[in-house]
């Protein structure tokens, strides 16, 4: 479609569709970057508390970037989308896509906000339509259908004036960092299938790719930020990084779990091995931690969606089984070895330290928590939890769950027969370990995230068991180190290689 690229230097019309993680993150730090932008959700309640200032999730520095955003490009929270869609240049759609029993992607909410699109358009102005909503490949295809029924059926004398384009611009943000991965990204990917659509959003991220915007007082610009890569792309290979980049992390994650549970067996450590390997430049130091899988919305819910494709097109993809596979076994690992530190479990006290999937969030979703916790339950143990703040939303989420809440890790830990370090939280390396050895009724603690050094917690009264780790050190005669603070070495050299 021929016109002139949009001026780089001029703030852009946006409305974003959905105010979930991905829709508020990616409105406020649009609005940042100086945009004006509406996001837009159906449910009146979240967008009232929006409109209060109060945030629908917990991610360090969400509200003070709101704050900051308003005071800038603007940004606005609103029920109505026709208003909002129809004088904006770019439309990001960022509705829930969960994963149905089969494994396949639920289209329903981007089914409706694309028709709900077209039926908002007018011929007024160029928009582009884009899926950050994280969809099946071939998605792009079907939103631009359904932007046309939408057209067709609300404006059927004016479809020929009404202009757009359609693209996919998958997020890559890390809850808990999200803020950080949004004004200081990798990368950004950008798929379109003709220049204008293309040319927009280039200027819409201007401001990004040359970092030439002012960094938040509260999240300084890394020293080494001086641009972000653009990848420009089809629409399909832009639906297909994103699938890949996650089902390879989650593949990364499960083969450094694969070969700790062989470590434990033959006597190595896995803090050491993964030190070592992580840095080979070609496989890198980051998602090598042993511990009790990943959990969370993307990795189990890309997979089985990528899964579903393959299927469609009589494909086995087998190494993508195995990570499913692979992640559901390692829950059961801090059972077994409760069972061989315990033997008996009915009747036995056992407190979880962490329960959201990982720090900085309070998201539940396929946290390893849930299910240790209905294990336990099942074999007759009583759990007690502590987490500094995904209580409240584990109590709302799984009312069912026998868990007795508790108001600090210490708490938690009184007169246990075990604990289990579930989710490694700061608050939780700084614990007395001294201090809960003394409280528990039987010290034992299952490390399930490798967090305390083992002879430290040894040495405080613990008897300790981490993921992957070797059971007593071993003397390096030629330097005096132990084998952890070997390991310890080697983590320090392996995180100085990967910034």
């Amino acid at each position: 479609m021929g016109s002139n690229p949009p001026d780089n230097s001029k703030p852009m019309r946006v409305t974003v569709i959905g105010t979930g993680y991905v829709g508020t993150v990616t409105g406020a730090c649009l609005a940042y970057l100086g945009h004006q932008v509406h996001c837009v959700d159906m449910d009146a309640d979240k967008i009232a508390k929006l409109q209060r200032g109060e945030m629908p999730i917990y991610e360090p520095h969400l509200t003070e970037l709101l704050r900051a955003a308003s005071a800038r490009g603007g940004i606005h929270f609103t029920t109505e989308l026709s208003p909002a869609a129809s004088e904006s240049d770019v439309i990001f759609i960022a509705v829930g896509t969960p994963p149905r029993p089969n494994g396949e992607a639920n289209l329903s909410y981007l089914e409706s906000a694309a028709r709900s699109i077209g039926a908002a358009m007018d011929g007024e102005r160029f928009r582009v339509v884009v899926n950050k909503s994280t969809v099946p490949v071939g998605c792009g295809n079907l939103v631009e259908t359904l932007v046309r029924e939408g057209i067709r059926e609300t404006h059927p004398q004016e479809e020929r004036r009404i202009r757009f384009g359609v693209a996919s611009n998958p997020e890559f943000l890390r809850e808990g960092c999200a803020i950080s991965d949004s004004l200081y990204p990798d990368r950004i990917v950008l798929g379109a299938e003709e220049d204008h659509t293309l040319n927009t959003l280039r200027a819409l991220y201007a401001p990004l790719t040359a970092q030439s915007f002012d960094a938040p007082e509260f999240l300084p610009r890394p020293a080494h930020m001086t641009h972000v890569p653009l990848v420009a792309t089809t629409l399909t290979s832009a639906e297909m990084i994103k699938y890949a980049a996650n089902t390879f992390l989650a593949m990364k994650i499960g083969f450094a779990n694969e070969v700790g549970n062989l470590c434990e067996r033959v006597g190595a450590d896995a803090i050491e091995v993964m030190a070592g390997i992580g840095l080979d430049t070609r496989i890198g130091a980051k998602f090598l931690n042993t511990g009790l899988g990943w959990g969370g919305s993307c990795f189990g819910k890309d997979i089985q969606s990528l899964l579903h494709t393959a299927e469609e097109y009589g494909y086995q993809a087998r190494l993508l089984e195995a990570a499913l596979a692979v992640n559901r076994a390692q829950r059961q690992v801090v059972i077994q070895k409760l069972q061989e530190k315990l033997f008996i479990l009915k009747g036995r006290t056992i407190a979880l330290l962490g329960l959201a999937f990982k720090p900085d969030t309070d998201d539940m979703r396929d946290a390893p928590s849930l299910q240790i916790a209905e294990r336990l339950v099942q074999l007759g143990a009583r759990v007690k939890a502590y987490d500094p703040i995904a209580m409240p939303a584990c109590r709302a989420q799984n009312p069912a769950l026998k868990i007795q809440y508790c108001d600090s890790a210490l708490d938690a830990v009184f007169e246990a027969d075990a604990a289990v370090l579930v989710t490694e939280w700061d608050e939780f390396r700084g614990l007395d370990l001294a201090q809960i050895a003394c409280v528990m009724q039987q010290p034992v603690l299952v490390d399930g995230r490798n967090l305390y050094d083992p002879e430290t917690a040894r040495s405080a009264g613990l008897d300790y068991t981490g993921i992957g780790r070797s059971i007593r050190p071993r003397f390096n005669s030629r330097n005096g180190q132990t084998a952890e603070s070997t390991a310890d070495s080697l983590a320090t050299l392996v995180d100085e290689r990967s910034k």
